[in-house]
């Protein structure tokens, strides 16, 4: 049930969003991409991208089990 529930409020964030959130670049986000780091987009047409704001808490979350 508690994944139903978080499925139902899992916002859609936009790149300006995710720099705010993560507190990297643009350029920082794509390269953690390549290297496997950081979670991929979801794309939702030509030229637009918006990332789950869940993916981008669990990566958060990861960075702090790890330290």
């Amino acid at each position: 049930m508690n994944q139903t529930v978080q499925q139902l409020t899992d916002f859609l964030l936009r790149r300006k969003e995710v720099e705010r959130i993560a507190g990297i670049s643009r350029a920082s986000i794509y390269r953690l991409i390549k290297a496997g780091k950081f979670p991929h987009p979801v794309s939702l047409g030509t030229g637009s991208v918006r990332w789950k704001q869940s993916d981008v808490i669990a990566w958060q979350q990861s960075l702090t089990t790890k330290a």
